[in-house]
């Protein structure tokens, strides 16, 4: 189904790039076709609260998260999208999938920093060149997710494919439902 028709289905109002205050790496990585930007209130910004709010499920939610781990004796960082619906397996699977040892969430002040994105409304798009991305093959079988667009006012309605085209992602079973995490 196309974006467009998707997008009729919830109470949201698109709007031009142009006209959104995305983070100007955010801006410049938004592909020519396949995402609609459109506002959302700072107050429903968050996944829950959006999802009451807009009626998404959780499941159409995607989230990018900032992660710190050790690799050759220095600390690194990389973006974690996943679906609302499901609990991150930091010290499994994300552990696994990184080849470090331990892994750790990265403080707020260091996830905006590194991004230049607002906390709450970072998004796999437009994050700084080297920066592992790794998304959820969860994610990788929706129809369409929502994701923040690096300011907590807007959001990005996409295909996952606009995900797999971003320079050096790696799509991997990184979550488990939430039932089943404990």
């Amino acid at each position: 189904m196309p974006l467009n028709a998707i997008a009729h289905r919830f109470p949201i109002q698109p709007i031009a790039p142009s006209e959104a205050s995305l983070p100007a790496p955010v801006a410049a990585a938004l592909p020519p076709d396949g995402v609609i930007v459109f506002a959302c209130e700072d107050a429903h910004s968050d996944t829950a609260a959006f999802s009451a709010r807009y009626g998404f499920g959780l499941d159409d939610c995607a989230n990018t998260l900032i992660v710190k781990y050790p690799q050759n004796g220095e600390d690194r960082f990389a973006a974690l999208v996943s679906l609302g619906s499901r609990r991150l397996d930091l010290n499994g699977a994300v552990r696994l999938t990184l080849g470090t040892r331990k892994v750790s969430m990265a403080r707020r002040e260091v996830a905006t920093e590194l991004t230049g994105m607002a906390f709450g409304g970072i998004t796999a798009l437009g994050l700084p060149a080297g920066l592992r991305i790794l998304v959820d093959a969860a994610v990788m079988a929706r129809e369409f997710v929502v994701m923040g667009a690096g300011v907590r006012e807007t959001k990005l309605l996409l295909a996952p494919a606009v995900l797999r085209r971003l320079p050096g992602v790696e799509v991997a079973e990184l979550t488990l439902p939430v039932a089943e995490a404990g």
